[in-house]
C-alpha cells in the first residue's frame, strides 16, 4: 500500500465532510489536548479519536498500533483516516505506520493543529485552528 499523502487542513475537512466513514485521529499528547484544544467534528458527525503517538516526555507509545486498530474498529477498508498532530510531524509518522499496517487511505494534515513556530517562536499562525476549522477546549 502507498501512503496517501500530506493534505492541508481545509482538504482534511473536505475529506471528513464528504466521506461518511472518514475518521480523524489526533496523535498529540494528553497535555496538548487539555491545554491547547481539540478539533471538533461534531457538526459533521464524524468520529475523532485521541491516541498519543508519544507521551508528555516524548517517549513513543508502544501500544499505538493496537490502540489505533481498536479505535478504528469495523470501519470500511477504504474509509479515509486523517491524522493530526501539533505541526504535522508526528502525524506523518502515524499515517505512514497506519499505511504499513494496511490502514488506507491514511493522510497527514500539514501544519497540524497549530503549525510550527513563527519567527518569534510562537505557534498558532498555521494549521487547523488558524484556518478557522471547528475546535474546542477539551
Amino acid at each position: 500500500m502507498t501512503y496517501a499523502g500530506d493534505i492541508t487542513p481545509e482538504q482534511a475537512w473536505e475529506i471528513l465532510s464528504e466521506h461518511p466513514d472518514a475518521v480523524l485521529v489526533d496523535v498529540r499528547t494528553e497535555g496538548e489536548w487539555a491545554q491547547i484544544g481539540i478539533p471538533d467534528t461534531s457538526s459533521i458527525e464524524r468520529p475523532a479519536h485521541f491516541i498519543e503517538w508519544v507521551d508528555g516526555t516524548g517517549t513513543r507509545n508502544p501500544k499505538f498500533g493496537a490502540q489505533l486498530e481498536q479505535a478504528l474498529g469495523e470501519r470500511p477498508a477504504d474509509a479515509p483516516v486523517v491524522f493530526l498532530c501539533r505541526s504535522g510531524q508526528r502525524s506523518a509518522h502515524a499515517a505512514n505506520l497506519a499505511t504499513a499496517a494496511g490502514i488506507a487511505p491514511s493522510y497527514n494534515v500539514l501544519d497540524g493543529f497549530e503549525g510550527g513556530p513563527d519567527v518569534f517562536g510562537q505557534r498558532g499562525s498555521a494549521g487547523w485552528r488558524a484556518v478557522g476549522l471547528p475546535w474546542r477546549q477539551a
